[in-house]
């Protein structure tokens, strides 16, 4: 890591926060795919069944 001076435990601090954040948005947005799947197939299942 370069060294950042006085401004390194601020810098360190935001480059943790950003990666929690996408962290975050990745497991989000896997879940929401995943559930969003789900429902899609179960809307699917009962079309076939009325049809």
């Amino acid at each position: 890591m370069p060294d950042l001076g006085k401004y390194a435990a601020e810098v360190g601090i935001a480059y943790a926060a950003s990666i929690v954040l996408i962290v975050a948005l990745v497991v989000l947005s896997v879940a929401r795919n995943r559930r969003i799947k789900r429902q899609l197939a179960e809307v699917e299942g009962r079309h076939n069944v009325q049809v």
